[in-house]
């Protein structure tokens, strides 16, 4: 079975077949799996399996590799979702906001919502004082912030969604 997927970078329809997304699952569950176990479990030939992926990181499907860190263990043992909505007048600077965000290195993720909030920064800190620090700096001190609600992560999972 093929699919269509728009590629973001070009705004292009790039067809994926069922290799394509075996290929994709496999990756999303271990991104250093060799390219000789990746070909095996999908079955197709090494040299197809690496053009294959050749082809998905051109076309934008494939965006990066990353690797899956425990924070706890490396001293990152509080993370936050912060909830934020900007003032009615800024919204002008939603870009703006959002690489802000993004830029500062205790920031996981950043998602753009479309609802009674505005934004969820992901933040991951040594302290709850870090916490403290980087919602006073960043966002109450911030002339586009309305308003923000912090929530405590206690725990969470995620996976790769199955293509």
């Amino acid at each position: 079975m093929t699919q269509k997927i728009a590629s973001q970078s070009k705004n292009v329809q790039v067809v994926l077949d069922d290799i394509d997304r075996q290929i994709l699952n496999q990756l999303s569950e271990n991104a250093r799996i060799s390219n000789a176990e990746l070909a095996s479990a999908c079955g197709i030939a090494q040299s197809t399996c690496i053009t294959r992926v050749r082809n998905l990181v051109n076309n934008k499907i494939i965006t990066g590799f990353t690797a899956k860190l425990d924070r706890r263990k490396v001293g990152l043992s509080n993370q936050v979702l912060i909830s934020v909505t900007l003032r009615a007048g800024a919204r002008a600077h939603l870009a703006d906001f959002m690489a802000q965000m993004s830029a500062h290195p205790d920031v996981i993720q950043v998602f753009f919502l479309g609802g009674q909030e505005d934004f969820i920064v992901h933040l991951a800190a040594k302290t709850s004082d870090q916490v403290r620090e980087f919602v006073l700096e960043n966002l109450s001190n911030n002339p586009t912030v309305a308003a923000t609600r912090t929530n405590m992560v206690f725990d969470h999972f995620s996976k790769a969604p199955t293509l």
